[in-house]
């Protein structure tokens, strides 16, 4: 995440949470008092969001100190330490729920990632994230998927041409899809890559025939469906995998040779990693 973006982001939950006033820390904590608090971690998994909470505390308070003493990436467990931040305690407290919003629903995004990782090893597949994200919150949500092992696939509509099935039956047929994509891109000068959907063997061929795809998407197919397409694809192009598919199964899609496996659950209906920032007493 670019750092405009980032602080745009973080004015904007500042702004939603403050809104005019933490009334409650500005009626009971003197504006001089100082102290400490420390992020607690009460659930093992994978840690992420500390380099975003780290830019929460200092964009709002820049004398606030953040000592971090476990990185984005790392296997934590409950007792854990994973950061102090030090400062007027005004400040701490007035950040204290974005930072832990931001660190928790990132944590179980790259846990929950990396349980999927975990599952294709030894394979050449490759773990894709969705659109299925929270608004306002893709593009750390996403990173989030990255400190979990996983790739991200596009980042919105305008980074990538995916022709999906409601494309393809509004536009009349692959080929009527495929073709107006081609005249689009070059009528507007943009070199964007091509991934199309197939719902059947019958369209894998049909798109291969045409030519003028960099990627099929394999919408809801069996593992042996999938191994099929794969076998008639040939490297021609690339492949993914998508639908129906969950950490009990992805493993039979992996050894099929897919080269990526996207999964909407890395991002939806998460489980926030638990954890809490609790004040260091004098």
């Amino acid at each position: 995440m670019t750092g405009d973006l980032l602080n745009k982001f973080i004015s904007d939950a500042l702004l939603e949470d403050i809104g005019t006033g933490d009334h409650t820390t500005l009626a009971c904590i003197p504006p001089d008092a100082t102290g400490q608090a420390v992020l607690l971690i009460k659930q093992e998994g994978i840690l992420a969001g500390i380099r975003v909470a780290c830019s929460v505390f200092t964009t709002f308070d820049p004398s606030l100190r953040v000592e971090v003493l476990i990185p984005d990436g790392s296997q934590i467990k409950p007792g854990d330490r994973a950061l102090i931040v030090s400062g007027k305690q005004q400040s701490i407290l007035q950040t204290e729920r974005l930072s832990l919003n931001i660190l928790q629903r990132m944590s179980g995004i790259a846990t929950r990632t990396a349980l999927f990782v975990e599952q294709v090893s030894g394979t050449d597949a490759k773990i894709l994230d969705t659109r299925k994200t929270t608004p306002n919150m893709r593009l750390l949500e996403k990173e989030a998927v990255r400190i979990g092992g996983g790739h991200n696939h596009r980042s919105g509509l305008y980074d990538m041409i995916l022709i999906k099935d409601n494309h393809i039956d509004y536009a009349g047929g692959i080929r009527q899809a495929l073709e107006r994509t081609v005249k689009y891109l070059i009528d507007n000068n943009l070199d964007l890559k091509i991934e199309i959907e197939a719902r059947s063997l019958a369209d894998v061929t049909e798109i291969l025939q045409l030519g003028k795809a960099d990627r099929i998407l394999l919408d809801n197919f069996t593992p042996e469906k999938t191994r099929e397409a794969v076998l008639l694809i040939n490297g021609q192009v690339e492949t993914e995998a998508s639908g129906g598919i969950c950490l009990e199964n992805i493993r039979e899609y992996a050894l099929t040779g897919v080269n990526y496996i996207s999964v909407g659950a890395l991002t939806h209906q998460i489980q926030s990693l638990d954890m809490s920032l609790k004040a260091i007493s004098n």
